[in-house]
């Protein structure tokens, strides 16, 4: 009786020290998840992973403690080709940007005071300064000669075709508009008070329904032939993120969902970043988005993209994120502290993973079917030792704990954690995809929700078309101006070839449409 009543009493101390261990985790997660940083980088001393710094400085904050150079010219605007200075190759260094020459010199009356004998003028003292002329607003008044014949016969004169008729809207206006929108953050309303202080009054809704219709009627275009290129890369990063939408067409306000689908870093002359817009997250989505792709598809856990993987009319492979895989541990380290850390279960996976990171990082630079080689060698190992561990260390943390939830997830989604190994394209993670959604979480925290479906889709089109000329080293503002200005002619075209030359990472572009590269 006695020695049961003993180990009746070692089962419940067991058990009640398990449940204080679980809390305490849950309390040191809730309090770094309140009140620490949300960078997980640089835990444990291993400072090898590029992960997202999500902590956003203040001008203030920037400037503490630092001593601030004054720019000069020719850091301020990019050369268009970097290049050792030498004296008197500054026009070189600004060519394509508008100079006004200010003369300052004497008249002829101060001449004559100075130098009675009289002078001659020398080459004159040359210093340059950069002006900044915001919102210069011109109205163009367009006159259409209109002739007729003898014979009754009635010719206009040849005037460009415009991108709305009956509307005051032009190319540069509405591009503006979309850029600072879209590419800054601005919501309508703000811009609707900016242009009011300029004593331009141009109505939110106004401005919304020229974004709304350029999308639908030219941009999606441009989108349609980018998805096409997208879907004939060998591998694509996919993620999503909820948006309220409030007039989805059912009642009330509703979680819709933003999609996004990158494609992978191999295709370097082609990069491009498409956002879909879905009412739900469902395996619709994606299926739908996804039609005729036959690579790789790195995603997250999300069991939606690994349903769709088991369809006998799907082609593609899903392969996993490690980072999702290493943030549950770098949580739990990140709220214990480095040295209550150390020798933690979490702090054996988190080196374990970041050992992985770090080797595999080494190879990037190789050549694809080298650096498949040198994974299976010098990788493989390491991630067969991750999961063996894994598997024998599941045991020796409570059952509910986060440790052990974030094992569990390994072990979850091995299959797709280990399929990098076969293919030197595929990166360990879907970092690409997180970056490429960032942008438009960034900007729905400044407008909360969108108010109609057209609005959303026309989000989710612009958002790409920003994001993929960012990737091209675009100019934003210019490359939609030329858009806008240029599709609009080819309306009544029998073929869309015509696209081909406006792709952001097309050789025919205009030089205006790209940024100067340093």
């Amino acid at each position: 009786m006695l020695i049961t009543l003993l180990l009746g009493m070692q089962e419940q101390l067991a058990q009640q020290t398990a449940s204080i261990e679980k809390l305490t985790e849950q309390i040191l997660l809730m309090n770094a998840r309140a009140f620490g940083k949300k960078s997980e980088k640089n835990l444990l001393n291993h400072s090898q992973l590029n992960f997202f710094d999500e902590i956003f400085n203040e001008a203030e904050g920037i400037l503490t403690n630092q001593t601030v150079m004054e720019p000069d010219i020719d850091t301020v605007i990019v050369p268009a080709h970097k290049r050792r200075k030498r004296r008197g190759k500054l026009e070189e260094d600004l060519e394509g940007f508008p100079v006004k020459l200010v003369e300052h010199t004497l008249s002829d009356e101060e001449l004559a005071n100075h130098f009675p004998e009289g002078y001659k003028r020398l080459p004159d003292e040359v210093y340059k300064k950069l002006e900044l002329i915001p919102a210069v607003f011109e109205v163009h008044e367009h006159h259409i000669a209109v002739y007729k014949g003898k014979n009754g016969k009635i010719v206009k004169g040849k005037h460009p075709k415009e991108m709305l008729d009956n509307s005051i809207a032009t190319a540069s206006l509405v591009s503006a508009v979309i850029n600072s929108k879209y590419t800054n953050s601005i919501p309508l309303y703000r811009q609707e008070q900016e242009f009011a202080r300029n004593d331009v009054n141009i109505s939110r809704q106004t401005m919304a329904n020229w974004v709304i219709t350029v999308s639908e009627r030219y941009i999606s275009l441009i989108y349609d032939r980018i998805k096409e290129e997208v879907l004939k890369s060998s591998v694509i990063h996919a993620d999503e993120t909820p948006v309220m939408v409030t007039k989805d067409g059912r009642e009330g306000m509703h979680k819709n969902y933003m999609w996004v689908y990158r494609s992978g870093t191999m295709c370097k002359a082609k990069q491009a970043i498409l956002y879909d817009y879905q009412k739900t997250r469902k395996a619709d989505a994606p299926d739908e988005f996804l039609k005729g792709f036959t690579g790789k598809l790195v995603c997250d856990g999300y069991h939606v993209y690994h349903s769709l993987e088991k369809r006998e009319d799907v082609q593609f492979e899903v392969a996993g994120c490690w980072t999702h895989a290493r943030r549950p541990f770098a949580q739990i380290v990140k709220s214990l502290g480095e040295e209550k850390a150390a020798g933690t279960v979490a702090g054996e996976a988190l080196v374990q993973i970041q050992n992985i990171y770090h080797t595999d990082n080494l190879l990037q630079k190789l050549p694809p079917a080298e650096r498949r080689k040198r994974r299976k060698t010098l990788v493989k190992p390491l991630v067969d030792s991750f999961f063996h561990w894994c598997s024998e260390s599941l045991n020796r943390v409570p059952p509910s704990s986060e440790t052990a939830k974030g094992i569990q997830y390994c072990l979850n989604q091995e299959k797709y954690l280990r399929v990098f190994l076969t293919d030197p394209q595929i990166p360990l993670d879907n970092n690409l995809a997180e970056q490429a959604i960032r942008p438009f979480c960034v900007g729905k925290k400044n407008w909360k929700l969108i108010d109609t479906v057209h609005g959303a889709q026309a989000s989710a089109i612009l958002y790409s078309i920003v994001e993929t000329a960012k990737a091209n080293e675009l100019n934003i503002y210019q490359y939609f101006r030329f858009l806008l200005t240029e599709i609009p002619k080819h309306m009544d075209d029998t073929n869309l070839e015509f696209l081909d030359a406006m792709l952001p990472w097309s050789k025919e572009l205009p030089g205006i449409c790209r940024k100067k590269k340093s």
